[in-house]
């Protein structure tokens, strides 16, 4: 329907404009799906064509600046395609009713927690650091665990990667952020080949969404370069305040 694309192309431009300034882009690209009453799970599967498609760009760029180390993306790429396609075998033997249902509570929690969390959303670079055997173990540990959460949900992964590889594996933040970004694009490719093996996928609204999504990215890192980041939590809140209205409606009616 051409009324699906008006809502969700402009609204998954925005997550890519606010994914590339602050994170958290996925708060606000799945309810877009969502609000045009897409069933859950076809809301997922297509949200993880369009995002693939804003990732593929965005690891592309960390790679040519160096981001990204061969040997360590190799094993987490391993580990992240097993946790995502085990995460998104799991969410297809929910209902679409339920699986609603836990999305309407998980995402909130996910908002409030990467909203208040600034580290998330300000991290700068730093120099790299030799990687030893923990570093790898950790890295690996999480790859997958957060493998499962973006293969059955989404939102959130990126920013709960640099968080995790930081903080547990203890990566610079600027390798950090880089195989952040092989790990969501394996999660992102994994879990849509499972969704659309099982047919969830609608093609030409993520593809066209994709380009919207590109577009924003490109849009949002030239912003953060003038202007920084703060602007990413209110855009966020406003669609997710829509968003639980109008699912809160359908719940009651």
């Amino acid at each position: 329907m051409l009324s699906e694309f008006l809502v969700v192309c402009p609204l998954v431009f925005l997550a890519g404009f606010v994914d590339a300034i602050g994170g958290g882009g996925g708060l606000i690209s799945l309810p877009a799906y969502l609000m045009v009453g897409i069933p859950a799970h076809f809301a997922v599967g297509t949200n993880k064509l369009s995002s693939a498609m804003g990732t593929t760009v965005a690891t592309l760029e960390f790679m040519r600046s160096g981001y990204i180390r061969v040997k360590l993306a190799f094993f987490s790429v391993l580990a992240a395609m097993v946790g995502s396609s085990f995460g998104a075998n799991m969410a297809l033997h929910i209902s679409d009713y339920y699986f609603r249902l836990i999305l309407l509570f998980v995402l909130p929690i996910t908002a409030l927690y990467l909203l208040l969390n600034r580290h998330s959303l300000n991290s700068r670079l730093a120099e790299f650091k030799p990687l030893t055997w923990s570093q790898f173990v950790a890295t690996i540990l999480i790859s997958i665990s957060l493998g499962v959460w973006d293969g059955f949900y989404g939102p959130g992964t990126g920013t709960f990667l640099i968080l995790t590889l930081v903080g547990i594996a203890h990566l610079p933040i600027n390798l950090a952020a880089g195989n952040t970004k092989v790990i969501n694009l394996t999660t992102n490719v994994c879990a849509l080949a499972v969704f659309f093996m099982n047919g969830k996928v609608l093609v030409w609204l993520g593809l066209t969404a994709g380009a919207f999504s590109i577009l924003g990215n490109f849009l949002g890192a030239s912003y953060y370069k003038k202007y920084g980041s703060a602007i990413a939590r209110p855009i966020i809140i406003i669609v997710l305040v829509i968003f639980f209205a109008k699912t809160v409606w359908q719940f009651l009616n």
